[in-house]
């Protein structure tokens, strides 16, 4: 049997320094989070994925199960990762403008209404996870949703484009246990102009499934 070419999954490096989003993030969380927090989970994922090409040689599946979860869980914890240091800028704050401010507008009401429904995501997930500002294929809409852990609880097909991150390595450290103001002290360094590359790059994703929806207004 030809042997299957094996991705490795690499850390990118950040786009500032440790201390470039004080005084909203510290410069020692984001030197923690992504040194030790994301650089585990690329390091695990590789690991899961040489598991995995090691078992499908051999033909022994026998720990397929294990060997997906970990993947899934440790791939996602990397993709989200790498998502949020794009996320963020220290040039960041304000509100969005042009195409990602009008496609706000038209799935959630208002840009407040969206800000407080991400944040009240965000805020009530029960134990670790994830809100993600999703663009939704099927419906064409944005929407949010839940990720608890990394890979939980999510719509499939739908592709984040904008990401919390509410495990608590995130925030204690500086925040301790209000995890609300971390939330919103985020508001203050969102990178609208890659939020909004993001969205263009999506929503011309065509599933190619048939007509699955029915727009109507709200009451």
């Amino acid at each position: 049997m030809q042997k299957s070419v094996m991705t490795r999954y690499i850390l990118p490096a950040l786009p500032y320094d440790y201390g470039a989003l004080e005084p909203h993030i510290l410069g020692a969380i984001v030197e923690l989070h992504h040194d030790k927090h994301h650089r585990t989970y690329v390091e695990h994922a590789n690991v899961a994925i040489e598991r995995l090409v090691e078992a499908r040689h051999s033909g022994e599946l026998g720990a397929i199960a294990e060997l997906e979860r970990a993947l899934a869980f440790n791939v996602s914890g990397h993709v989200l990762h790498s998502l949020m240091w794009q996320n963020l800028s220290p040039g960041g704050g304000d509100e969005p403008s042009g195409k990602l401010a009008e496609q706000l507008a038209r799935d959630f009401g208002s840009f407040d209404t969206f800000k407080r429904q991400l944040v009240e995501a965000a805020a009530t997930i029960m134990g670790s996870g994830w809100a993600a500002l999703v663009w939704e294929p099927v419906s064409r809409r944005l929407g949010t949703v839940q990720i608890h852990d990394h890979q939980s609880e999510t719509t499939q097909a739908a592709l984040p484009l904008m990401v919390i991150d509410a495990w608590e390595h995130a925030y204690y450290l500086q925040y301790k246990t209000d995890k609300q103001r971390y939330f919103e002290a985020l508001w203050q360094l969102w990178n609208w102009d890659d939020i909004a590359k993001r969205l263009e790059r999506v929503r011309d994703i065509d599933l190619a499934l048939p007509n699955t929806t029915d727009d109507r207004k709200a009451a």
